[in-house]
């Protein structure tokens, strides 16, 4: 039963000398592909902080609103909780009907209710929302990028490695003149190793970067419904 508890040579303390046996080229994509691995754990945790912080104030900021009667009586919380997308959503908004009040009362006294507005004026108001949500997901999806990169020149970046292993191990065969497991080994190990890094950093990219793609439609469905909301209660008071 001994045989179970031995460790692959990659967990113990062998695979120093594998990668002190390494070609310099080998070491080159090695550090490459350790450095792609920590920047997007880096990367990783960052996104599921950040997430996790926009679920929260959305889900504050949008109770708020729910129970909201009028729509300025959200404006408050809108400015104390600036970090949540639906709430810098609701003050563009709100900002644009505060203009578009100015503009039709001349610089007057602003009326208690947002009438008169005409279609082309909830149009423009929809627009500026749009494109508030269009610069809060472009923000939401910085770094983003650096996981599909990853995920996809990785496992590329192993096989290279991978290839200049097994060239290395026939070259030993042939400079040495035999195929022994000592000759080969190293050459081998350095390939195997090469691929094993280049998974090691491309798969939990690839999870990652699918799940934040996920969490990024998930707040653009809810910030489009959140407009839709928005606009309904603006049409309410508007009657």
């Amino acid at each position: 039963m001994n045989h179970l508890f031995i460790l692959p040579g990659i967990f113990s303390g062998s695979l120093w000398k594998i990668v002190s046996s390494t070609s310099l080229f080998g070491v080159f994509i090695l550090f490459i592909l350790f450095i792609m691995s920590i920047v997007s754990w880096v990367i990783i945790f960052h996104k599921w902080r950040q997430y996790k912080n926009v679920d929260n104030d959305n889900h504050r900021f949008h109770q708020h609103f729910h129970r909201s009667q009028k729509l300025k009586d959200a404006l408050g919380q809108a400015k104390s909780n600036s970090s949540s997308p639906l709430a810098k959503i609701y003050l563009s908004g709100f900002n644009e009907i505060t203009q578009l009040k100015e503009q039709k009362n001349q610089g007057g006294a602003l009326q208690e209710k947002i009438n008169p507005l005409n279609k082309d004026d909830y149009e423009i108001v929809e627009m500026a929302m749009d494109r508030t949500l269009t610069e809060e997901i472009g923000f939401l999806e910085k770094q983003i990028i650096f996981l599909a990169t990853t995920a996809n020149s990785a496992p590329f970046l192993g096989l290279l490695g991978t290839v200049v292993g097994i060239m290395n191990a026939f070259w030993s065969i042939g400079e040495r003149g035999s195929a022994s497991l000592a000759i080969v080994a190293p050459g081998i190990a350095e390939a195997l190793l090469a691929t094993i890094v280049g998974l090691g950093a491309a798969i939990p990219a690839v999870i990652a970067f699918n799940w934040a793609n996920n969490k990024l439609k998930q707040f653009n469905d809810s910030s489009n419904n959140f407009i839709l909301e928005f606009m309904s209660l603006v049409k309410k008071e508007s009657r």
